[in-house]
């Protein structure tokens, strides 16, 4: 394990912490200044596409893409970020699986509040069946909200009697809108990032008033997830929504859904995305990329537009 990578990320994001939330375009711009410093990795090649009647990036490897695809769901608290903001993480798992990877661009709240996030990843992945694509073939992932929007938009594609994807990975989910989670509070002042106002502050402009008692927007404690797909949910112990994860973990299992645990020791929300400073992250990348080889079968291909 190490240590000292960890202190030093810790310290990172730490500092300087804004003494209070912010207006909606410092925090978009704060998020995009902080994200650029991650490290995209070499090999791989972009182009934009459009799903649905939403705009993605559509990521893929330098060589001959495998019969795969990711739909990709970036984080940013439903209310910043962007398929730009996410490249170290699709761009990571597009080298490390072979797969083509569509980061959705959806639309954001406080403009665009719930349900539009969830109503435009429906689409995206409406768009990728009516384009050929084998659900077999196709895997749901994203951070932080969007790790909830994996389980969002598989919920509403079950829903509307869609076949669901063949898996779903999600680093730091955000699957709790009630915020009752015991981390919410014993991880306060140990998460580096987050602070109880400041996602009390970019969850009101997402709920705009509705009652987060519900599957979509709650899924860790309202949803039946009957019938879903394998499931890896990956998260650190540093994390204010670590419970997030461990209760989503004991409600899949309850439903019979095969799914997968993973919780690193020390490192904060989405360390994934420290690919190639931080050794956690590099080895978390490829349980991840493993999990989606191993589900995510070769089915019929999709022309990207």
């Amino acid at each position: 394990m190490s240590r000292q990578q960890r202190a030093q990320i810790d310290e990172m994001v730490r500092h300087p912490r804004p003494k209070a939330p912010g207006s909606v375009e410092e925090l978009r711009a704060g998020f995009r200044a902080m994200m650029a410093e991650m490290i995209v990795p070499a090999g791989i090649r972009t182009r934009t596409a459009t799903l649905g009647d939403r705009p993605a990036v559509l990521v893929e490897p330098a060589g001959t893409p495998k019969a795969g695809i990711i739909l990709y769901f970036h984080g940013g608290s439903y209310v910043v970020g962007s398929p730009e903001t996410a490249m170290s993480l699709t761009g990571n798992l597009v080298t490390r699986t072979g797969f083509r990877a569509f980061s959705l661009d959806y639309r954001l709240a406080p403009e665009h509040p719930f349900p539009a996030a969830i109503e435009d990843g429906l689409g995206a992945y409406r768009a990728l069946l009516d384009g050929g694509a084998d659900p077999s073939a196709i895997a749901f992932a994203g951070d932080s909200a969007g790790g909830g929007l994996t389980v969002a938009v598989c919920l509403a594609a079950r829903d509307a009697g869609l076949p669901l994807p063949a898996a779903i990975l999600a680093f730091s989910p955000g699957l709790d809108m009630t915020r009752t989670g015991e981390s919410m509070d014993n991880k306060a002042g140990i998460d580096p990032f987050f602070t109880r106002e400041g996602m009390e502050h970019t969850g009101s402009m997402y709920l705009a008033g509705q009652d987060p008692h519900q599957p979509m927007l709650s899924p860790a404690v309202c949803a039946d997830l009957t019938g879903f797909p394998p499931i890896l949910l990956q998260a650190g112990t540093n994390e204010m929504l670590l419970d997030d994860s461990t209760r989503m973990a004991t409600r899949a299992r309850e439903a019979g859904v095969d799914v997968i645990l993973d919780v690193t020791a020390d490192v904060p929300h989405v360390f994934q995305a420290f690919a190639g400073v931080l050794d956690e992250a590099d080895e978390a990348l490829e349980r991840a990329a493993l999990f989606l080889g191993q589900r995510v079968t070769s089915g019929r291909s999709v022309d990207p537009r």
